[in-house]
Protein backbone atom coordinates (compact mmCIF):
# COMPACT_ATOMS: atom_id res chain seq x y z
CA UNK A 1 0.00 0.00 0.00
CA UNK A 2 2.96 2.64 0.81
CA UNK A 3 4.31 2.07 -2.86
CA UNK A 4 0.70 3.23 -4.02
CA UNK A 5 0.98 6.55 -1.73
CA UNK A 6 4.39 6.98 -3.22
CA UNK A 7 2.83 6.67 -7.01
CA UNK A 8 0.30 8.90 -6.24
CA UNK A 9 2.64 11.67 -4.60
CA UNK A 10 5.37 11.45 -7.79
CA UNK A 11 1.84 11.98 -10.46
CA UNK A 12 1.04 15.01 -8.38
CA UNK A 13 4.06 15.95 -8.30
CA UNK A 14 5.00 16.00 -12.23
CA UNK A 15 1.37 17.14 -12.50
CA UNK A 16 3.10 20.95 -13.18
CA UNK A 17 5.34 19.82 -16.05
CA UNK A 18 2.23 18.73 -17.91
CA UNK A 19 1.38 21.64 -19.46
CA UNK A 20 5.05 22.65 -20.40
CA UNK A 21 4.37 22.19 -23.93
CA UNK A 22 3.35 19.49 -26.25
CA UNK A 23 5.28 15.92 -25.79
CA UNK A 24 7.58 15.13 -28.74
CA UNK A 25 5.39 11.45 -29.06
CA UNK A 26 2.87 13.42 -30.05
CA UNK A 27 4.45 15.31 -32.70
CA UNK A 28 3.48 14.76 -36.43
CA UNK A 29 5.24 15.72 -39.58
CA UNK A 30 3.79 18.97 -39.45
CA UNK A 31 2.07 21.28 -36.88
CA UNK A 32 -0.36 24.99 -37.50
CA UNK A 33 0.50 28.12 -36.41
CA UNK A 34 -2.58 29.63 -35.86
CA UNK A 35 -3.33 33.55 -34.82
CA UNK A 36 -6.69 34.47 -33.35
CA UNK A 37 -8.40 37.35 -31.50
CA UNK A 38 -10.42 36.28 -28.85
CA UNK A 39 -13.17 36.67 -30.64
CA UNK A 40 -12.44 33.51 -32.44
CA UNK A 41 -11.42 35.49 -35.78
CA UNK A 42 -8.52 33.14 -37.43
CA UNK A 43 -5.86 35.85 -38.36
CA UNK A 44 -3.03 32.99 -39.51
CA UNK A 45 -3.38 29.41 -39.98
CA UNK A 46 -0.69 28.05 -41.65
CA UNK A 47 1.36 24.33 -41.64
CA UNK A 48 4.40 24.26 -40.10
CA UNK A 49 6.71 21.18 -40.71
CA UNK A 50 8.70 19.95 -37.74
CA UNK A 51 11.91 22.13 -37.37
CA UNK A 52 9.76 24.87 -39.65
CA UNK A 53 10.47 28.63 -38.36
CA UNK A 54 8.39 32.04 -37.97
CA UNK A 55 9.29 35.16 -36.36
CA UNK A 56 7.45 38.02 -34.74
CA UNK A 57 8.67 41.11 -36.13
CA UNK A 58 7.68 44.55 -34.93
CA UNK A 59 9.12 48.07 -34.57
CA UNK A 60 9.87 48.95 -30.75
CA UNK A 61 7.33 52.01 -30.04
CA UNK A 62 9.78 54.00 -28.38
CA UNK A 63 13.02 53.85 -30.60
CA UNK A 64 11.15 52.77 -34.14
CA UNK A 65 13.45 49.69 -35.18
CA UNK A 66 12.61 46.33 -35.99
CA UNK A 67 12.64 43.58 -33.82
CA UNK A 68 12.29 40.05 -34.48
CA UNK A 69 11.38 37.14 -31.92
CA UNK A 70 11.87 34.12 -33.97
CA UNK A 71 10.10 30.46 -32.74
CA UNK A 72 10.53 27.03 -33.93
CA UNK A 73 8.08 23.60 -34.25
CA UNK A 74 10.90 21.29 -31.94
CA UNK A 75 9.61 18.53 -32.36
CA UNK A 76 5.63 19.85 -32.04
CA UNK A 77 6.82 22.15 -29.41
CA UNK A 78 6.68 26.04 -29.72
CA UNK A 79 10.05 27.01 -28.86
CA UNK A 80 11.45 30.18 -28.47
CA UNK A 81 14.87 30.17 -30.81
CA UNK A 82 16.20 33.46 -31.04
CA UNK A 83 15.64 37.22 -30.81
CA UNK A 84 17.29 40.15 -33.06
CA UNK A 85 17.35 43.46 -31.14
CA UNK A 86 19.27 46.18 -32.65
CA UNK A 87 20.17 48.21 -29.42
CA UNK A 88 19.56 47.94 -25.69
CA UNK A 89 16.35 49.77 -25.85
CA UNK A 90 13.70 50.27 -23.20
CA UNK A 91 12.35 46.38 -22.79
CA UNK A 92 15.27 45.37 -24.56
CA UNK A 93 18.66 43.28 -24.07
CA UNK A 94 20.25 40.24 -23.33
CA UNK A 95 20.05 38.13 -19.66
CA UNK A 96 22.66 36.24 -18.36
CA UNK A 97 21.87 33.14 -19.25
CA UNK A 98 19.09 33.02 -21.49
CA UNK A 99 21.02 31.97 -24.82
CA UNK A 100 24.15 33.68 -26.62
CA UNK A 101 24.36 37.52 -27.53
CA UNK A 102 26.55 37.64 -31.08
CA UNK A 103 27.01 40.76 -32.77
CA UNK A 104 24.87 40.74 -35.94
CA UNK A 105 27.74 42.77 -37.75
CA UNK A 106 25.77 46.28 -38.06
CA UNK A 107 25.28 47.80 -34.38
CA UNK A 108 22.54 44.94 -33.15
CA UNK A 109 22.72 42.17 -31.73
CA UNK A 110 21.34 38.51 -31.96
CA UNK A 111 20.38 36.58 -28.83
CA UNK A 112 20.98 32.64 -30.93
CA UNK A 113 20.31 29.33 -28.61
CA UNK A 114 17.65 30.98 -26.10
CA UNK A 115 15.37 27.45 -26.82
CA UNK A 116 12.91 28.22 -24.11
CA UNK A 117 9.36 25.86 -24.64
CA UNK A 118 6.48 28.64 -24.77
CA UNK A 119 3.86 26.89 -22.24
CA UNK A 120 1.08 25.27 -23.32
CA UNK A 121 2.57 25.65 -27.21
CA UNK A 122 0.95 29.33 -26.91
CA UNK A 123 0.72 32.60 -25.90
CA UNK A 124 -1.25 35.92 -25.72
CA UNK A 125 0.36 39.18 -27.42
CA UNK A 126 -1.29 42.43 -27.26
CA UNK A 127 -1.12 43.35 -30.69
CA UNK A 128 0.17 46.93 -31.52
CA UNK A 129 -0.74 49.98 -33.36
CA UNK A 130 0.29 50.05 -37.17
CA UNK A 131 2.86 52.15 -36.24
CA UNK A 132 4.12 49.21 -34.21
CA UNK A 133 3.30 46.72 -36.75
CA UNK A 134 2.83 43.13 -35.11
CA UNK A 135 3.62 41.24 -37.76
CA UNK A 136 4.39 36.98 -38.94
CA UNK A 137 7.58 36.50 -40.98
CA UNK A 138 8.59 33.07 -42.44
CA UNK A 139 12.70 33.52 -42.60
CA UNK A 140 12.64 31.22 -45.86
CA UNK A 141 9.80 32.75 -47.27
CA UNK A 142 8.07 29.64 -47.35
CA UNK A 143 4.11 31.92 -46.61
CA UNK A 144 3.17 35.71 -46.82
CA UNK A 145 4.29 37.67 -44.58
CA UNK A 146 0.88 38.72 -42.54
CA UNK A 147 0.19 41.77 -39.93
CA UNK A 148 -1.05 41.55 -37.45
CA UNK A 149 -1.30 45.23 -36.76
CA UNK A 150 -3.62 45.60 -39.87
CA UNK A 151 -5.95 42.98 -38.75
CA UNK A 152 -6.12 43.42 -35.24
CA UNK A 153 -4.54 46.71 -33.88
CA UNK A 154 -5.17 46.97 -30.04
CA UNK A 155 -7.11 43.52 -30.09
CA UNK A 156 -5.54 40.60 -27.72
CA UNK A 157 -4.88 37.27 -30.01
CA UNK A 158 -3.51 34.23 -29.32
CA UNK A 159 -0.17 32.61 -31.23
CA UNK A 160 -0.44 28.68 -30.72
CA UNK A 161 1.43 26.08 -32.23
CA UNK A 162 -1.39 23.48 -33.13
CA UNK A 163 -2.02 19.92 -34.04
CA UNK A 164 -3.16 19.66 -37.53
CA UNK A 165 -6.51 19.11 -38.07
CA UNK A 166 -7.89 15.30 -38.07
CA UNK A 167 -9.14 14.48 -41.68
CA UNK A 168 -12.74 13.30 -41.61
CA UNK A 169 -13.32 9.56 -41.83
CA UNK A 170 -14.40 8.79 -45.15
Amino acid sequence: MQWQHRLVALLIACLPLTEVGASPASATPFMRLAVTTEHGDVLVDETVPLGGRWCIKWQHSVEHFTVLDCYRNAAGVMQLERSHQPDFAAGLGHIFGRGEQVSDGEGGYWINAIDEPVANNRYLLRVGSPAVNHRVVWPDGEHPQVSLSALAAGQRVTIQLAAPYASPRE
